[in-house]
């Protein structure tokens, strides 16, 4: 085992496995455009790559738990082989006693049977993404003619649920379908049956001279030229959510739970936000004090500090030129997670709700305070308005789980609403 000074006990980083390919166009994909980052590559980990990831990974972690975290792209697009010579690795270069989970985020149009048995094989915790009933998927959730995948992605969750896997139904949450939270949460709750999920909001940042646009058009072959997007900009396109709109989709989501589900849905927003209500940490990078644990890997073996940094100024080397561990302890990369905290804005620190936001995911940081100055998140309106509507249901969980009862308890305490009918949107 490699240790060396300032490394973490522990990281979480992304594989790219397929780099930026995919085998769906949507609208909102920022990934896509990083395909231009490797002119003529094959966009397939290479089985020199992939050992010295696995190998490296492995090495690296100083606890007894790993995960292993496959993203894309697409990854499936690999086949399934490439994951039955993952694991193999896995065997190989583990330490005795050295836990490993699998995750693995799909668009799930290409999972069939055998792969729901290769993931229930290996306990494989599958990211599914949907953004809810067919009309709000398909707004911009389309393949490369354009055309809708709802159907294609049910098949795939079907699949998955016949064959026992866990899931996590990912949306994103964007101009389509932001404004029908609760014709959303009731899809996945009662027609798909799911029980976790997590929402994803699109903010898709576009230069100041640049007016807010839909994706360029395709070509005679169906294709489209996108340009390389990155973090500038303090402008967002028309697929973007607003932020008090953002904030209202999850106040309609969360006293829909609130009252009905908790204890049988489990929504990421609101698990962290416990755990934030708790005093525990948050276990996700966008609402802790600090981030920089969160990394990403391309196909060829670069290392990028985010998954929603993979651009030329934040590459911070290739694993087989560098140790994996030395990159992520790296000066740079310990700067880029400790710049979270060192650049909130004085408006940030003084707010009643720093606890639970933390200034959100500095990829959003791109508007001014009310002041003026730099560094406020775009979706901090919905926020706040969040975290303050939930503020006593959480102080009352938490309450509740001091005492070793059940979240689920609070709704006897709180109260049920006036009505358990609330308008579908």
């Amino acid at each position: 085992m490699l240790t060396m000074l300032g490394a973490p006990p522990a990281f979480h980083l992304l594989a790219k496995p397929s780099g930026a390919i995919c085998n769906l166009d949507c609208d909102y994909c920022y990934f896509l455009s990083k395909e231009m980052l490797y002119p003529g590559a094959r966009f397939r980990m290479s089985d020199e790559v992939l050992e010295a990831y696995i190998a490296q990974l492995l090495d690296a972690h100083r606890g007894p738990e790993v995960t292993v975290a496959w993203q894309g792209g697409e990854p499936t697009l690999l086949g399934l082989d490439f994951f039955r010579r993952s694991v193999e690795l896995v065997e190989r270069h583990r330490r005795r006693g050295q836990r490993v989970a699998y995750t693995l985020q799909t668009n799930g149009t290409l999972i069939d049977d055998a792969w729901a048995s290769f993931f229930r094989e290996h306990d494989v915790l599958v990211g599914l993404s949907v953004d809810g009933p067919a009309d709000l998927h398909d707004a911009y959730r389309v393949d490369k003619k354009g055309a809708g995948s709802f159907e294609r992605v049910m098949r795939g969750w079907d699949a998955l649920r016949a064959g026992g896997v866990d899931v996590n139904v990912v949306c994103t949450v964007h101009a389509a379908n932001a404004d029908h939270p609760l014709r959303v949460y009731r899809f996945f709750r009662d027609d798909m049956g799911a029980q976790f999920l997590q929402f994803i909001p699109i903010v898709e940042r576009v230069p100041d001279t640049t007016a807010p646009a839909a994706t360029p058009e395709r070509t005679s072959g169906g294709q489209r030229k996108r340009p390389l997007y990155t973090q500038a900009g303090s402008q967002v396109t028309d697929r973007s959510v607003g932020a008090a709109q953002y904030g209202r989709f999850l106040i309609a989501i969360f006293d829909e739970w609130l009252h009905r589900d908790v204890g049988q849905v489990f929504v990421q927003d609101f698990d962290v936000a416990l755990a934030n209500w708790h005093g525990e940490p948050p276990g996700l990078c966008v609402f802790s004090e600090t981030c920089g644990l969160s990394l990403a890997l391309e196909h060829n073996g670069d290392l990028y500090s985010c998954d929603h940094y993979v651009e030329p100024a934040y590459l911070l080397g290739n694993i087989r030129q560098t140790p994996l561990i030395e990159l992520v302890a790296s000066v740079s990369q310990r700067q880029f997670g400790l710049d979270k905290r060192e650049r909130l804005p004085e408006f940030c620190r003084r707010c009643d709700v720093r606890f639970a936001c933390n200034g959100g995911c500095p990829k959003d940081r791109f508007i001014r305070t009310p002041d003026g100055e730099e560094g406020l998140n775009y979706l901090c309106a919905g926020y706040k308005a969040l975290f303050s509507h939930i503020d006593r249901p959480m102080r009352v969980m938490s309450q509740l789980l001091r005492q070793g009862r059940a979240p689920a308890e609070a709704v006897g305490i709180l109260g049920r609403p006036s009505s358990d009918t609330q308008p579908v949107r």
